[in-house]
């Protein structure tokens, strides 16, 4: 017990004495123009901080990625076809292409998958 106690002060010392060395060596300085600037992603924080952005190219982003990951919910429906019985595996994926098909055609139906407006 004893020699576990000397270790564990021993490694508490040492980190201690790491942080020291690494706050009095660091070239960091407190007043650096960037530090003191608000973080905007790269953008210069003196322009307009209301830059125009597409609302169409973040909904096609979000249907991309939302039949992205249904195609990758389907992957497993064919893994398992030897496994599962085929009738109840049929309708599963056959209601699973529905809403796919039906997300799809409202989507059309809304003029959502047309770049240009």
């Amino acid at each position: 017990m004893n020699l576990m106690m000397m270790i564990s002060i021993l490694i508490f010392l040492i980190s201690n004495i790491m942080m020291f060395l690494s706050i009095i060596l660091s070239k960091k300085s407190m007043m650096d123009r960037e530090k003191c600037s608000p973080f905007e992603c790269g953008f210069d924080p003196k322009s307009s901080a209301r830059m125009p952005f597409s609302l169409h190219f973040f909904l096609i982003t979000v249907i991309f990625i939302i039949f992205d990951i249904e195609i990758a919910l389907i992957f497993p429906i064919i893994l398992t076809l030897k496994i599962t019985n085929i009738f109840i595996n049929m309708k599963i994926s056959f209601f699973f292409i529905c809403i796919l098909l039906l997300g799809l055609y409202h989507e059309w139906n809304q003029n959502m998958l047309n770049w240009t407006n």
